[in-house]
Protein backbone atom coordinates (compact mmCIF):
# COMPACT_ATOMS: atom_id res chain seq x y z
CA UNK A 1 0.00 0.00 0.00
CA UNK A 2 1.32 3.44 -0.90
CA UNK A 3 1.99 6.20 1.59
CA UNK A 4 1.13 9.84 1.13
CA UNK A 5 2.46 12.75 3.13
CA UNK A 6 0.78 16.13 3.02
CA UNK A 7 2.91 19.07 4.06
CA UNK A 8 1.96 22.61 5.01
CA UNK A 9 -1.58 21.82 6.14
CA UNK A 10 -3.00 25.01 7.64
CA UNK A 11 -3.59 24.72 11.38
CA UNK A 12 -7.26 25.63 11.00
CA UNK A 13 -7.83 22.81 8.49
CA UNK A 14 -5.92 20.34 10.65
CA UNK A 15 -8.03 21.33 13.66
CA UNK A 16 -11.25 20.88 11.68
CA UNK A 17 -10.13 17.48 10.42
CA UNK A 18 -9.18 16.33 13.92
CA UNK A 19 -12.52 17.54 15.31
CA UNK A 20 -14.46 15.79 12.55
CA UNK A 21 -12.45 12.58 13.02
CA UNK A 22 -13.11 12.63 16.74
CA UNK A 23 -16.86 13.26 16.31
CA UNK A 24 -17.20 10.48 13.72
CA UNK A 25 -15.06 8.03 15.72
CA UNK A 26 -12.42 7.72 13.01
CA UNK A 27 -8.72 8.15 12.87
CA UNK A 28 -7.37 11.27 11.23
CA UNK A 29 -5.99 9.07 8.46
CA UNK A 30 -9.38 7.42 7.81
CA UNK A 31 -11.06 10.82 7.79
CA UNK A 32 -8.66 12.25 5.23
CA UNK A 33 -8.88 9.14 3.03
CA UNK A 34 -12.69 9.27 3.09
CA UNK A 35 -12.66 12.98 2.17
CA UNK A 36 -10.25 12.39 -0.71
CA UNK A 37 -12.35 9.44 -1.92
CA UNK A 38 -15.55 11.56 -1.86
CA UNK A 39 -13.84 14.36 -3.79
CA UNK A 40 -12.53 11.95 -6.43
CA UNK A 41 -15.94 10.27 -6.74
CA UNK A 42 -17.57 13.68 -7.28
CA UNK A 43 -14.93 14.64 -9.85
CA UNK A 44 -15.42 11.38 -11.76
CA UNK A 45 -19.21 11.80 -11.68
CA UNK A 46 -18.95 15.35 -13.05
CA UNK A 47 -16.71 14.11 -15.86
CA UNK A 48 -19.17 11.32 -16.78
CA UNK A 49 -22.12 13.71 -16.56
CA UNK A 50 -20.39 16.24 -18.83
CA UNK A 51 -19.94 13.56 -21.51
CA UNK A 52 -23.62 12.67 -21.62
CA UNK A 53 -25.45 13.90 -24.71
CA UNK A 54 -27.93 16.71 -24.28
CA UNK A 55 -31.59 15.72 -24.21
CA UNK A 56 -34.13 17.76 -26.10
CA UNK A 57 -37.38 17.62 -24.16
CA UNK A 58 -39.16 19.73 -26.73
CA UNK A 59 -40.12 22.12 -23.97
CA UNK A 60 -38.32 24.05 -21.27
CA UNK A 61 -37.63 21.93 -18.18
CA UNK A 62 -39.01 24.68 -15.93
CA UNK A 63 -42.33 24.40 -17.77
CA UNK A 64 -42.44 20.65 -17.19
CA UNK A 65 -41.73 21.15 -13.48
CA UNK A 66 -44.45 23.79 -13.20
CA UNK A 67 -46.96 21.47 -14.91
CA UNK A 68 -46.00 18.60 -12.61
CA UNK A 69 -46.52 20.84 -9.57
CA UNK A 70 -49.97 21.89 -10.77
CA UNK A 71 -50.91 18.24 -11.29
CA UNK A 72 -49.55 17.27 -7.85
CA UNK A 73 -51.47 20.11 -6.17
CA UNK A 74 -54.70 19.04 -7.89
CA UNK A 75 -54.17 15.47 -6.72
CA UNK A 76 -53.49 16.61 -3.16
CA UNK A 77 -56.61 18.79 -3.11
CA UNK A 78 -58.70 15.89 -4.48
CA UNK A 79 -57.61 13.70 -1.53
CA UNK A 80 -58.96 16.20 1.01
Amino acid sequence: MAHLQVKNVPDSLHDRLRCFARETNRTLSATVLAAVERELDAWEWRKRFARRPETDLGVDAATLIAEARVLRNRQLRARR
